[in-house]
C-alpha cells in the first residue's frame, strides 16, 4: 500500500508539473471570468504550500500548520522550480513503516493535489487554454 500511495502522489505531482510547463506564463494570471475566484497562480501557490506543509507533517508525524515559500507564483520558472523541489522531497521520503497519522497526512496531500486538478480543469476550459497530452490521457479532457 505504501508503494502505491507514493506512486499516486508521484503521478499527481507529475501531472501538475506537466500542466504548468504547458501553459504560457501569462496564463498564470488568469482567473475564472465573471466569477469570484483567485488566479491560476493562486491555485499553484496553494498547491506548493500544501506540498511543503504536508511533507513536513509527514516527516514530523503531525500537522504543524500551513506555510508556502513560493513568493512569485505568477512567474512560471519559479513555480516549476518549487514544483520540482517538492516533488523531489516527496520522492526522497521513505513511505515504509509510516504511522497511521502519517498515512492519513499523505492521503490528505494526494486529495488536495487532485482537488486542485479539478479546479485547474475549470480554469483551462473557462480561459480557452489547452491541456498537455498527459492530462488528455489521465482525465480525458
Amino acid at each position: 500500500m505504501f508503494k502505491q500511495l507514493k506512486s499516486k502522489l508521484d503521478r499527481a505531482f507529475t501531472l501538475t508539473h506537466d500542466l504548468v510547463d504547458h501553459l504560457d506564463e501569462a496564463a498564470l494570471n488568469l482567473d475564472l471570468p465573471n466569477l469570484p475566484s483567485n488566479r491560476i497562480a493562486g491555485q499553484l501557490w496553494c498547491m506548493v504550500g500544501a506540498r511543503e506543509s504536508y511533507l513536513k507533517a509527514i516527516e514530523m508525524g503531525a500537522w504543524n500548520g500551513f506555510s508556502c515559500s513560493l513568493s512569485t507564483p505568477r512567474m512560471k520558472q519559479s513555480v516549476i522550480a518549487a514544483l520540482q523541489t517538492t516533488h523531489q522531497h516527496m520522492s526522497n521520503l521513505s513511505f515504509d513503516g509510516l504511522s497511521d497519522t502519517q498515512i492519513t497526512l499523505a492521503f490528505d496531500l494526494l486529495e488536495h493535489e487532485i482537488q486542485h486538478h479539478g479546479q485547474l480543469i475549470r480554469f483551462v476550459y473557462a480561459n480557452k487554454l489547452t491541456f498537455p497530452a498527459s492530462w488528455h490521457k489521465r482525465y480525458t479532457v
